[in-house]
């Protein structure tokens, strides 16, 4: 592999494809690049692109490597690193790619820079993945955003998942459940706070077990109490959480807490118990429905959201059909809706009776038909209601920002400034969100 040239400006750019937390990996990294004197690149021009790479789906591995190819042939001389699931999974691939220099996976990322330089005069790819099986401590990064500061942070504090769903490859990606120190993350989140930022967002693989291996009382309820603490921080917004680890204490500190935002994400993945047991989930559907009923009665108002897979292998159409109902029954504000994967060494994907991929695709569009009817009448209910919403960017030249119940709204006033949470009073219903003005131009709520 020839030497790699070095810009007098060394500049790092960052393709992040996944989820949430692997957004928070890549600002984690750039963090890193720039404390090592990297500059964010400005346009379509870097020395160094590093692509956080997803595996959660096939569609997601296709991307990856569609990514660093596409990467190579604009850029011939940079340096490209992968991270992230697939290059955990798979380091061998990228390997034989012949167009990355570093593969670092979920482990050593706080190396990133070091493998980099390192990689300049290398003539083999660095592959720097370690068994993540083996891997026991979280791994310790933190964000220091550069530039523009926003409104809304997102913050990790969990890695890894020992639940093993049957179709899910991401335990073997991220290894065994590993939790943050309870104190760096509340030492991160007050540095973002100091910058600005009013609102952040707990994320995790598996956010609900977050503290149980520290074996010190840590748990998600202590932190977000904890977090409540801090002053100038408006917003506590928890991420995906499984159902049956939702504390009686958490839900305690969201019924009393008003920064704590009445919203839940809580995966379900099938209406049918038959497809739960298949998909080796730890609950059914009577334990599922009484835990919404509890928090609908304990937390008026809460917003529900969830996440759904279709097509698993052996689901028939009657179990389509009990998990339409199960949705029209449940009635989420918002759905996320997947077709199933094949993710080659899960057990699932060995199961017989795989759905073909036109099943699946019409599946899901009649799920996402469901959805956009029942969210639509969730939205209806806050016409001429006063909600409060945290301002946070400006589109089509108004401000938008969410209200506690995760809708977007635009906020047809003047005088909006950013990080402010102004109470509006809802005067249209949007195809996506909701429209409004704020009551009154002098109150500002919790500034």
């Amino acid at each position: 592999m020839e030497q790699k040239k070095l810009s007098q400006k060394k500049t790092v750019s960052f393709i992040t494809l996944g989820c949430k937390v692997n957004q928070y990996d890549s600002d984690a990294m750039r963090t890193l690049f720039v404390r090592n004197g990297y500059s964010p690149a400005e346009g379509d021009d870097a020395d160094v692109y590093v692509i956080n790479t997803c595996s959660v789906t096939s569609v997601g591995d296709r991307k990856s490597r569609q990514m660093v190819r596409r990467i190579r042939r604009a850029h011939p001389d940079a340096i490209i690193a992968v991270a992230g699931c697939y290059a955990q999974l798979a380091p061998e691939v990228f390997e034989k790619m012949g167009d990355v220099d570093v593969i670092v996976g979920h482990q050593n990322r706080t190396h990133i820079v070091e493998y980099v330089e390192k990689a300049r005069t290398a003539e083999q790819p660095l592959n720097e993945v370690v068994d993540i099986m083996k891997v026991k401590d979280f791994e310790n990064m933190e964000v220091d955003p550069e530039g523009e500061i926003k409104t809304r942070a997102f913050i990790k504090v969990q890695e890894g998942c020992d639940n093993y769903c049957t179709f899910c490859i991401i335990p073997y990606a991220r290894g065994k459940l590993k939790s943050r120190k309870q104190e760096d993350a509340v030492s991160e989140i007050r540095k973002l706070v100091a910058r600005g930022y009013r609102e952040v967002v707990l994320t995790g693989i598996h956010l609900g077990n977050y503290g149980k291996d520290l074996h010190d009382g840590t748990s998600l309820s202590s932190l977000v109490a904890e977090l409540v603490k801090i002053p100038e921080l408006l917003r506590i917004r928890l991420g995906s959480i499984e159902s049956v680890e939702l504390s009686e204490e958490l839900i305690r500190i969201i019924q009393n807490e008003p920064k704590v935002c009445r919203h839940l994400h809580l995966p379900i993945q099938s209406g049918s118990d038959s497809v739960l047991k298949g998909m080796n989930r730890h609950y059914r559907l009577a334990k599922y429905k009484a835990l919404i009923a509890e928090l609908r009665d304990k937390i008026p108002g809460l917003a529900l959201t969830t996440d759904l897979i279709v097509g698993f292998p052996g689901e028939t159409e009657e179990n389509f059909k009990e998990t339409l109902e199960t949705l029209k029954e449940i009635r989420f504000s918002g759905i996320h809706v997947f077709p199933y994967s094949q993710r080659t060494g899960t057990p699932a994907a060995t199961y017989p009776d795989q759905v073909s991929n036109e099943v699946k695709k019409e599946r899901v569009h009649r799920v996402q038909e469901l959805e956009k009817g029942i969210a639509k009448d969730y939205r209806d209910q806050f016409l001429g209601k006063v909600v409060h919403v945290l301002a946070e960017e400006v589109k089509n030249g108004w401000y938008e920002g969410l209200t506690d119940e995760y809708i977007r709204v635009t906020i047809r006033s003047e005088g909006v400034e950013r990080g402010i949470m102004y109470p509006v009073r809802i005067t249209a219903i949007t195809e996506e969100g909701m429209a409004g003005k704020i009551e009154n131009q002098e109150l500002e709520i919790r500034n």
